[in-house]
């Protein structure tokens, strides 16, 4: 199968498809350095850098498409107008970036169309011959007459991926096409923290307010943990933190927040006075569930849920339990928790944060490799 791929992200989602012989042709993405980075993972992709609403990079995608015969287009439009981790601005320009989307299925109307966003997308209303509708009763107007329409909200957790991660996706079938695109089944294992990373050593995160002879104080085996890490993976290393963040995360419970902490250690502010948020931040995971949404700021101690489970090590001189790892996960964790490979092909030039970034908007690999699995498979059947 060939297809193309458009709000391509870095290809993260495309990560599997060529073992299952689904090649991309065509990416298309607005940012310069995200074409680079896929570029640099798909080099045999063409890829257009360029705003999809202009009317240059949809006629060039038009006129591939008119070259070649493809079988499926892959959309993932941007979910931060939406998202319960933006803003969720019901008028951001973005939310319509779907209308862009069907207006070029309409033109290649290929057999089978993916499209993929956060649930809200369900909630979220564009405008439509001067009124406002709901993102799911667009794409049936302007495409059941073409389109066997089949959607689901699926969690990446029942397919195989440690990591709890809502999708609304639209599997679309040609009316033509004597095979559906349907979902697959549901698995009723769930893969925790502890099957998907517990087996990794434990690492001290590097404190960026305080002289390094005062982090050794504080964590003496920082070296020699780091240099075990780095021999796993060169993205097995800690992120840095403030002290106060850190100090707050050692005496947090696993699956707890640091604001249920006695109140000597419960977060606080530069100037000393406490912060006052929500239990789901300043949060460890628990080990014995999958990974919360990886988001965009999977850095910040002080976000959802993003503080490793950590292990009890001890308790103080005052008796109050202190508690391993307090840090954020390393990108090597991020990568398993995302169904990523393990030796993900990175180019050298992408930062950490830029990579954190791009993972945070992405949809994990495993997942997608299965929908298109079940395509494939029924395709074979029916030949």
């Amino acid at each position: 199968m060939k297809g193309i791929s458009l709000f391509s992200n870095v290809g993260i989602a495309e990560t599997y498809l060529d073992k299952l012989g689904v090649e991309i042709l065509l990416a298309n993405e607005l940012s310069h350095n995200r074409c680079r980075f896929y570029s640099y993972l798909y080099p045999s992709t063409e890829i257009i850098s360029g705003d999809i609403k202009t009317k240059d990079v949809k006629h060039k995608i038009l006129n591939f498409c008119k070259k070649i015969n493809i079988d499926f287009i892959m959309a993932t439009p941007p979910c931060q107008g939406m998202s319960t981790a933006g803003k969720k601005d019901p008028y951001d320009p973005r939310n319509h970036l779907i209308t862009d989307t069907i207006d070029l299925i309409l033109n290649i109307l290929p057999k089978y169309v993916f499209l993929e966003n956060v649930p809200e997308q369900l909630i979220t209303r564009v405008s439509y011959k001067n009124d406002r509708i709901l993102i799911p009763e667009y794409i049936k107007i302007k495409l059941m007459n073409k389109y066997i329409i089949n959607d689901k909200v699926l969690n990446a957790k029942d397919f195989s991926v440690p990591q709890s991660r809502k999708r609304s996706i639209f599997l679309l079938t040609r009316r033509d096409q004597e095979v559906k695109w349907d979902f697959p089944e549901k698995k009723n294992i769930t893969i925790t923290l502890k099957d998907s990373i517990g087996h990794l050593p434990s690492l001290d995160p590097l404190i960026n307010d305080i002289t390094y002879e005062e982090q050794l104080k504080i964590f003496p085996d920082y070296e020699r943990k780091l240099k075990s890490a780095l021999k796993i993976s060169p993205y097995f290393k800690p992120v840095s933190h403030v002290y106060r963040q850190v100090k707050s995360m050692i005496y947090t419970p696993t699956g707890k927040s640091a604001f249920e902490n006695p109140e000597i250690y419960k977060p606080k502010k530069k100037d000393g006075s406490y912060i006052k948020g929500f239990k789901n931040t300043y949060k460890r995971m628990s080990w014995d569930k999958p990974s919360n949404t990886i988001t965009t700021y999977n850095r910040t101690i002080s976000s959802q849920e993003n503080v490793h489970p950590g292990r009890l090590i001890g308790s103080n001189n005052k008796g109050h339990l202190m508690y391993s790892d307090p840090r954020v996960l390393t990108l090597y964790e991020i990568f398993i928790l995302f169904s990523l490979p393990k030796k993900w092909n990175v180019p050298t030039w992408a930062s950490e944060n830029f990579i954190r970034t791009v993972i945070g908007e992405g949809i994990p690999p495993l997942m997608v490799k299965k929908i298109f699995k079940k395509l494939i498979d029924s395709t074979n059947e029916e030949a």
